[in-house]
């Protein structure tokens, strides 16, 4: 698939800290190949990615997209949602704990918790299973990956109360700049996506102003949270410039800053790259 016109070139390299290439949800546009997805994005400097797994079959997926790509690392877990679902919840912890353990995979996640979809008073699976991970994580000493929607208070308080691993990830961040205060007092960091260029995201953009230098991250949750000018389309690690740009924008930062901030940071929590 050829890359999409008009997608300015980044200034430095950045890496997307969290994708599904496997994942299409739109019929009226092809899926690209795994290998035509990673030769767009790095023709604009997206020069790594994290293939994320939500539930068995896909984090053993991106198990195997990241052992046939040097540029491909993964994550895997049983995203809330799924765990809330799952009928063999024991079993399926114990297959995701041994992916987990497997070189390949740098993180564990996505997991946490998911108001949106799942009443807070049925999200016991939830809580059973975010807490799995988050043992799964101090064992292996990997990141932990966060799922949060619509969970904030309740997400925050198992960190505090259950204890947080060394390294949390809040994947595609949702708070505000109050909740960021709270991420980097902890030293958590914040994953911002392409709903920072959406116009009604400035809770966002807020918070970005007041996240350190180096706890904030980058991703496209692809084919997800497609970022301004191309709202409306399946999104790629490709049109992660938009993201970048406004990050950088909106933090009053250069471009080259960002991209090397960006990408440090990565690289400590998922690298070496």
């Amino acid at each position: 698939m050829a890359p999409t016109e008009n997608v300015p070139v980044l200034a430095g390299n950045v890496v997307d800290t969290h994708c599904h290439m496997d994942i299409s949800f739109d019929d009226d546009h092809q899926l690209a190949t795994v290998d035509e997805a990673l030769a767009n994005a790095a023709a604009v400097g997206v020069s790594h990615v994290i293939q994320v797994g939500c539930d068995v079959e896909s984090s053993r997926n991106a198990v195997a997209i990241a052992t046939a790509h040097d540029n491909v690392w993964a994550t895997v877990a049983l995203h809330p949602n799924a765990a809330a679902h799952d009928t063999h919840l024991d079993e399926s912890l114990i297959a995701i704990r041994e992916l987990a353990a497997l070189p390949v995979v740098r993180g564990i996640g996505e997991t946490g918790l998911d108001y949106y979809r799942t009443d807070k008073d049925q999200a016991d699976k939830q809580h059973i299973s975010f807490r799995a991970h988050i043992d799964m994580c101090k064992e292996l000493g990997k990141p932990l990956i966060i799922h949060d929607r619509d969970a904030h208070d309740d997400v925050i308080a198992t960190l505090k109360n259950y204890g947080a691993p060394n390294t949390v990830v809040f994947h595609c961040y949702s708070g505000d700049a109050a909740m960021a205060k709270i991420c980097a007092d902890n030293g958590w960091y914040m994953s911002f996506s392409g709903v920072v260029t959406f116009k009604n995201a400035q809770n966002l953009r807020d918070a970005l102003v007041v996240a350190p230098d180096e706890l904030i991250l980058v991703e496209t949750d692809s084919p997800f949270l497609t970022p301004a000018p191309f709202r409306g389309r399946p999104n790629a690690s490709e049109l992660m410039p938009f993201t970048v740009r406004q990050i950088a924008a909106t933090r009053g930062q250069s471009e080259e800053l960002i991209c090397d901030l960006l990408f440090s940071n990565a690289a400590r929590v998922f690298g070496p790259f």
